[in-house]
């Protein structure tokens, strides 16, 4: 009787930090961007794309991100941020990727990595979906989904239509970090 309980326990225990072990696989791999806006929570997919999820994660922990704007915003489209100059053409001082692209679809909330009409230019400019886009299945890397604060995202300023959804005095990332890292 002794043994069973014993196992009891084990199991028990090995139970009870099973999610605490999930949280913290999840927190490793959720980037938290804050806006003045409210924060904005993404679930990375390192099983889709390791390579850009990695540069992404490295440069939230440089502090990259932080204060860079959403330089592109097209209404019932996307918000494109990524860039530290702010104009659609700037990247990180690390190697562009080569793509990992996937069967995952472009749903609305999708994070995808940006790129030039090279497949394998992509570097630091992500967009988050405001609306399916199926029409980029297969052709963008696909790097996560916004989790929390699609409310959010919803009220980051949009661009104009007639200048591609380039934004004047656009909103920006205050700051975006790993959730996993210290405070």
């Amino acid at each position: 009787m002794k043994l069973f309980a014993a196992l009891g326990l084990a199991a028990g225990l090995l139970i009870s930090t099973a999610p605490a072990f999930a949280q913290a696989a999840d927190a490793q791999n959720t980037l938290v961007i804050q806006t003045d806006k409210g924060e904005i929570d993404v679930a990375l997919r390192p099983d889709l794309a390791p390579k850009h999820v990695e540069q992404i994660k490295a440069l939230a922990r440089e502090g990259f991100y932080n204060g860079v704007v959403f330089h592109r915003v097209i209404d019932g489209f996307m918000a494109q941020t990524g860039d530290p100059t702010g104009t659609g053409m700037g990247g990180s001082d690390k190697p562009d990727l080569k793509a990992e692209f996937s069967k995952e679809t472009f749903a609305r909330g999708t994070v995808g990595m940006a790129r030039s009409s090279n497949p394998n230019s992509a570097n630091s400019q992500f967009f988050i979906m405001l609306a399916d886009g199926p029409f980029l299945d297969g052709q963008y890397t696909v790097v996560g989904k916004v989790t929390k604060g699609m409310d959010v995202v919803d009220k980051i300023k949009k661009g104009d239509a007639n200048a591609n959804g380039t934004v004047q005095n656009p909103d920006k990332m205050v700051s975006v970090k790993v959730a996993s890292d210290p405070k």
